[in-house]
């Protein structure tokens, strides 16, 4: 078989992707999507084709799906009009009919593309098992605001028991948005709130929810992180759609359940599952409890991700050449930004107390981050500390970074002001300029 069309960046991306499936292996993600996404059949059957990755890979999946679209169209055919109040569905008789007929014919079909293994897809061989039960009891709520919503319900309780024997069985667990009392009543359920109590009850690793569009920042581009106050304070100021608040909503309380990470995902945009799992910066929206990026004192475990930042920069001239060994003896001068688990800027601080001046050095920042501030932060965080030691001045050797030492206030300077055990160790044939900068 022909090797295919730049197989060389193919190699490089499926050997990244590696760290991702050690990761991932044996982890619980729920998988959370409305009906709208079984309405684009195409674009259904290549998001399965994606769960099946994921299932193949060793992932404990459970699926959550909703039917508002669907309930919509039965009611319709019906002539029947559609009740809200409170952004909630009123489900009268007539609506919780439509409801169940819908949750069915969803739960067959999904399950009818998940039983695919024709040999010439993305399925062949996949004999995925799906395991579909009542494990939601759920609870009316009731009446609100002199409302009463009938038989639209909340999640009282999820059999978490019986869902994790499922995938101890290697089945994918497929749960509909209906919930069932102990007198034997069904409930409408949201299924931003079925999926929620689900990644709860289970400590999922993550928790994916497809929604209609994506927080934006003031330039238009997605926001790709967040907190979960920060996803709170969106929420609030109200600029979002209803679809992705309400889905902001229960990620930010999954995660103080105790949910690893809350990702939302837009459901138009191709392969966005795996392309947000496998991928650094993905293409959704990372919910996390708390910040992922630190600014810290670098560790011996670092010296892995600092030499990885080092090396390339070493290669082409920006940086002198240090060894595994001296970075671990000279650990405890470099500080790092670590973002998500990953080293990804360093940088070193030399004090020179007789001379009352410290060495600014070694600066290396991931080139995906390099006008996120990085360099930026790792100087200012240098700096704070050259004068926690009542030091009055830095300086720093480049012969690459002029200018952007002059941006962070830095004055040209000569060999003769650097401190004289500074000068005894000056590369003459390097050549690099120096920078001075009262602090």
């Amino acid at each position: 078989m022909a090797a295919p069309q730049h197989s060389e960046a193919f190699v490089r991306w499926l050997r990244q992707v590696a760290p991702y499936v050690h990761a991932f292996r044996g982890r619980t993600f729920v998988v959370a999507f409305g009906g709208e996404l079984f309405t684009e059949r195409t674009r259904f059957l290549t998001f399965v084709h994606d769960l099946n990755l994921l299932a193949a890979l060793g992932i404990r999946l459970v699926l959550v799906h909703g039917a508002r679209r669907q309930v919509e169209a039965e009611l319709k055919a019906k002539g029947v009009r559609s009740r809200y109040a409170q952004g909630l569905r009123i489900t009268d008789e007539a609506a919780l009919t439509a409801v169940k007929q819908a949750a069915g014919v969803l739960r067959i079909e999904i399950e009818a593309v998940l039983s695919q293994g024709l040999p010439s897809s993305p399925m062949a061989g996949a004999q995925i098992r799906v395991n579909s039960g009542n494990f939601i009891t759920a609870r009316p709520i009731g009446v609100r605001k002199g409302i009463d919503f009938q038989f639209t319900g909340a999640v009282r309780n999820v059999d978490a028991a019986a869902i994790r024997g499922a995938l101890d069985d290697g089945e994918v667990v497929l749960v509909a948005h209906v919930g069932y009392s102990p007198t034997g009543e069904v409930f409408n359920l949201a299924w931003e709130d079925v999926a929620e109590n689900v990644a709860a009850a289970l400590r999922a690793e993550k928790l994916l929810m497809f929604t209609d569009k994506l927080p934006l920042d003031r330039r238009g581009q997605v926001m790709s992180e967040l907190t979960a106050r920060e996803a709170e304070a969106l929420v609030r100021k109200g600029d979002l759609t209803a679809q992705t608040s309400r889905t902001l909503e229960h990620a930010v309380r999954a995660l103080g359940a105790g949910v690893g990470r809350a990702h939302l995902l837009s459901r138009r945009v191709p392969g966005s599952l795996l392309l947000e799992l496998f991928t650094h910066t993905g293409v959704g929206t990372m919910i996390t409890a708390d910040a992922l990026e630190k600014l810290r004192p670098a560790r011996i475990e670092d010296v892995g991700g600092m030499l990885a930042l080092i090396e390339p920069l070493e290669a082409d001239g920006t940086l002198v050449k240090r060894s595994r060994e001296l970075l671990e003896a000279e650990i405890g001068n470099f500080v790092v930004v670590e973002h998500d688990g990953a080293i990804r800027g360093c940088a070193a601080l030399y004090p020179f107390p007789d001379a009352k001046s410290a060495e600014f050095a070694c600066l290396a920042v991931a080139p995906e981050y390099r006008d996120a501030g990085y360099g930026e932060r790792l100087l200012h965080a240098c700096q704070e500390r050259a004068k926690a030691l009542k030091l009055r001045k830095l300086f720093a050797l480049t012969t690459h970074a002029a200018h952007w030492f002059l941006e962070q206030g830095f004055r040209p300077g000569d060999v003769a002001a650097l401190p004289s055990q500074r000068q005894a160790l000056y590369n003459w044939r390097r050549g690099s300029k120096v920078f001075l900068k009262r602090i």
